[in-house]
């Protein structure tokens, strides 16, 4: 299990001295993953724990406040992402008034110095950071020596065929509904963790009862109908479908995803669970009445059950 540690002042000595990989990881996507092993090599060189330096909220959230939603994880699904990645401690940094105002050499001298004592910094080829976003990695490499800590700068990383590998390319491929393209890019299906709220509770008139799920800050992948895969708070993971959106017949006003998992029978409701959108079955429709729905949501189940049988387990 990751330790997640949520600020860098007054740290005891047992959370300093990490070799850490420094950025907003948010997807942990396989870019992500790329700079992580490199502060993985270098904690393993120097006997070192291994250590992730994000932020939250995402320095975004803070400077552009009235940004439409983009995250594509919450924190806890980070530090369950960055556990086969072999992390010890996930550094999630306040990104606040604070940070926001902080110089470049500050943020290396007073955090990263000072604060987490770090041994080893290694980033992304196009790492910013400092008010102004002035910081680059050649500066970072020169405040390191100045702080006592080295740096490594990793290479932008794209896949064999030309896939880029970045958070954008993923959002661009969820918002296509290309969840095939977003998995290759994330390194696993793209997943949205939430409690599950009460609805109108239509879908149990039809035989449909549906786990609901506010999207929060969630970046809005393609509206509509998805095969799906839910971890539930006991750990079993239950194939399902979901439609994801404005529901067009029974208009909601903010987007809602509704999972009806399958052979599943027990009350959810004020759990947490977490739902991979496996596949992109077809966009949302309206229907003349609930008979026309229910025929539609039946052949969506079919299709969704052939989806999943295909999928990689």
């Amino acid at each position: 299990m990751v330790e997640i540690v949520t600020d860098w002042r007054d740290l005891p000595p047992e959370l300093k001295g990490a070799a850490v990989a420094i950025g907003a990881f948010d997807g942990v996507h396989r870019g992500h993953q790329a700079v992580i092993a490199a502060a993985g090599r270098a904690a393993r060189a120097i006997a070192a724990p291994l250590g992730v330096v994000s932020f939250d909220p995402h320095p975004r959230r803070w400077l552009q406040p009235e940004a439409t939603p983009f995250r594509l994880m919450t924190p806890g699904q980070m530090a369950r992402a960055m556990a086969p990645l072999g992390v010890d401690r996930l550094y999630l940094l306040p990104f606040d008034a604070v940070m926001a105002a902080m110089s470049d050499d500050g943020f290396a001298a007073d955090v990263l110095g000072a604060g987490l004592g770090v041994r080893h910094a290694a980033v992304g080829f196009d790492f910013t950071y400092g008010k102004g976003r002035t910081g680059s990695p050649e500066g970072l490499r020169r405040q390191g020596e100045a702080h006592g800590f080295t740096v490594s700068v990793c290479d932008r990383l794209d896949d064999a065929d030309g896939l880029k590998l970045s958070s954008s390319a993923v959002r661009e491929a969820l918002k296509a509904g290309d969840m095939d393209r977003a998995a290759a890019i994330l390194g696993r299906p793209f997943a949205i963790e939430g409690e599950v709220v009460h609805g109108d509770k239509r879908g149990r008139t039809i035989g449909v009862p549906t786990a609901n799920i506010g999207l929060g800050d969630y970046m809005r992948p393609a509206y509509g109908v998805y095969a799906t895969r839910t971890r539930l708070p006991d750990g079993r993971t239950v194939d399902g479908v979901a439609s994801l959106g404005l529901r067009p017949m029974f208009a909601v006003d903010e987007p809602l995803l509704e999972v009806w998992l399958f052979d599943f029978d027990g009350d959810l409701y004020g759990q947490t669970v977490e739902t991979e959108l496996i596949a992109f079955l077809r966009g949302e429709e309206s229907f003349a009445d609930l008979d026309a729905l229910k025929i539609q949501i039946d052949a969506d189940a079919a299709a969704a059950r052939a989806a999943l049988r295909l999928a990689p387990s």
